[in-house]
């Protein structure tokens, strides 16, 4: 698996011609903690290259306007607490604050949650947990800003309450003024379960818990909201290791094992130990999963190994000309491609986690 990690990275192209962007992101937290676990300089190198031709020496980021409130945009950040340790280059930091400035003036519900962009007005949506907060509480740390820190794990239990359902999962997206088609008039919740939306999720959950640590985690009460969560995850993971697009409707017509949303789960299972919230099973279920996911490792006519069964992509709303409704219907409907980094950023963050608890099982 790591010879892929070193051939994709050495051939990956940035996701959206050079712009900065989250799904870049996915591959650089990848490569950071591939760096992490193993002490390879080969993912350090990988991380540097990419990120120095996004971000100018003043710390402007390619393509990037603050003004967009996209929470997207926010997540390749946090590589650059770990940019700035390695190489103390003023640049890194230079964009960490730019980011931090975007922010501090994002727009926000009512109740205090930050909308997902400009664009989807008044929308929290499990993505953006996953886009923003991780970053907002490292930049928060390096500051010695606890307010901050607070906000985010506030926003964190937010939006559990929000888009938690009765069946202990969490519905993609909520609307705090029930303006969308797809948002449940009473709720105001959309109508479907979708396997990598609470793979953000569950990866900011855990993200945040080792961040701040376990005792600081459970007085917001999210560490016991965190483990049940994985349980009822876990309850669902297929009989070949992965979870399914649409999660809990197996009977579902077309559905199907989605490689980024086992990835994240198996990321999030084997993080979770760290900050005291793993359920039981949780490493033999990682192990599952990941079993899986080599097996969703194929040669492609060229030759080139490639991770396939990646939903490409999917949101809610008005997108592109169509309108998203967030059935489960409609997540069936999105392309399934190949090398998507939402799919191989998670699986590198995964096989790092498990790298690093088969050395302290060896110790």
């Amino acid at each position: 698996m790591l010879d892929y990690f070193d051939a994709f990275a050495a051939r990956y192209e940035p996701y959206k011609g050079g712009a900065w962007c989250y799904e870049d992101g996915c591959i650089y937290r990848g490569l950071e903690l591939l760096f992490q676990a193993t002490g390879e300089a080969r993912w350090q190198d990988h991380l540097i290259r990419l990120a120095r031709a996004q971000v100018g020496p003043d710390g402007t980021l390619a393509g990037y306007d603050p003004e967009d409130y996209n929470i997207d945009n926010i997540l390749s950040g946090r590589v650059l607490f770990a940019l700035d340790r390695w190489t103390a280059d003023p640049r890194w930091m230079a964009a960490a604050d730019r980011l931090g400035a975007q922010l501090a003036h994002h727009p926000r519900t009512a109740g205090g949650s930050y909308w997902h962009k400009k664009i989807y007005p008044q929308q929290v949506w499990l993505d953006g947990l996953y886009m923003g907060l991780p970053f907002q509480i490292q930049l928060a740390q390096h500051r010695g800003d606890q307010r901050a820190v607070q906000d985010a794990l506030a926003q964190l239990a937010e939006a559990f309450t929000l888009t938690l359902r009765p069946d202990g999962l969490c519905a993609h997206g909520y609307d705090a003024v029930r303006a969308q088609g797809w948002a449940d008039p009473v709720t105001g919740q959309s109508p479907a379960a979708w396997a990598r939306a609470l793979g953000w999720q569950a990866m900011a959950l855990v993200d945040c818990a080792e961040l701040v640590g376990p005792a600081a985690f459970a007085a917001v009460g999210l560490a016991g909201r965190t483990t049940a969560l994985l349980v009822r995850i876990l309850a669902l993971q297929t009989e070949g290791g992965g979870w399914l697009q649409v999660i809990d409707m197996p009977d579902l017509p077309g559905n199907y094992a989605e490689s980024s949303a086992s990835a994240m789960f198996a990321y999030a299972l084997l993080s979770a130990g760290g900050a005291g919230l793993a359920p039981p099973g949780a490493e033999a279920g990682a192990a599952r999963a990941l079993d899986f996911l080599r097996g969703k490792l194929r040669a492609d006519a060229a030759g080139l190994t490639r991770l396939t069964g990646i939903c490409h992509v999917a949101g809610l709303g008005g997108f592109s000309g169509r309108y998203r409704d967030g059935t489960p219907e409609y997540y069936l409907s999105e392309p399934v491609v190949s090398d998507d980094s939402k799919g191989t950023g998670p699986l590198m963050m995964a096989a790092a986690r498990q790298h690093l608890l088969t050395l302290a099982q060896v110790a």
